[in-house]
């Protein structure tokens, strides 16, 4: 895995589908930022009660999706198109886990859950069916939470630490957040792995069928 975008941005209003809306969604690419358990330097939330804390303190999108999406929504796409802070090559929802650790420059990090996308993503992009195209693909990217603090820089390389030995990949958790997958045994699997993160843990609990 390789950081393509090191991306942050401060809470700014914007207009969305002729509405203000307060957003730190437009992050900017810079060339080294240091992560600390809140999130990168320079970065910051509008909505706290739904992103950011210490269980989504970094945001990451794959890069490998950029692609489709250039090709779906008919325009090239900036650095941080997916309002994410890390742009990555080769972290790809289907092979990323929840409870995998990471090396990321300096820091240490661990995989939280998937991003959930909401309206602010879709008005950032000018497409309301935004949301229902993820649910439908599962290109969703994803949370780290951060173990050890560091500087980081765009251009490195990632490295896995440790695969958590459940084996929950994102990709999976996805399916079930969005009824790909139905079997109560299969969110019971997920809701298993400790490093699940609350939201993400509700998120499960509320599509579980009793």
């Amino acid at each position: 895995m390789r950081i393509i975008f090191l991306n942050v941005g401060r809470p700014e209003t914007l207009e969305y589908f002729g509405k203000a809306v307060p957003t730190g969604g437009r992050k900017r690419p810079v060339p080294e930022a240091y992560l600390s358990a809140a999130g990168f330097a320079g970065d910051g939330q509008a909505d706290l009660k739904n992103h950011g804390g210490p269980d989504k303190a970094v945001c990451v999108y794959p890069y490998d999706h950029y692609p489709h999406w250039e090709n779906a929504l008919g325009a090239p796409l900036e650095p941080g198109a997916f309002s994410e802070n890390l742009t990555l090559a080769g972290a790809l929802e289907a092979e990323v886990g929840l409870g995998d650790i990471w090396q990321v420059g300096g820091a240490r990090v661990q995989v939280s859950q998937p991003r959930i996308p909401c309206g602010k993503l879709a008005g950032k992009r000018g497409h309301k069916e935004l949301p229902e195209l993820i649910h439908a693909n599962g290109f969703s990217g994803f949370y780290l939470r951060v173990l050890a603090e560091g500087l980081v820089r765009a251009g490195e390389a990632v490295s896995v630490v440790e695969r958590h030995p459940a084996g929950v990949t994102i990709q999976f958790v996805n399916e079930l957040l969005y009824k790909h997958r139905t079997e109560r045994a299969d969110f019971e699997r997920a809701l298993a792995v400790e490093a699940l993160a609350e939201a993400g843990r509700r998120a499960l609990l509320k599509r579980m069928t009793p």
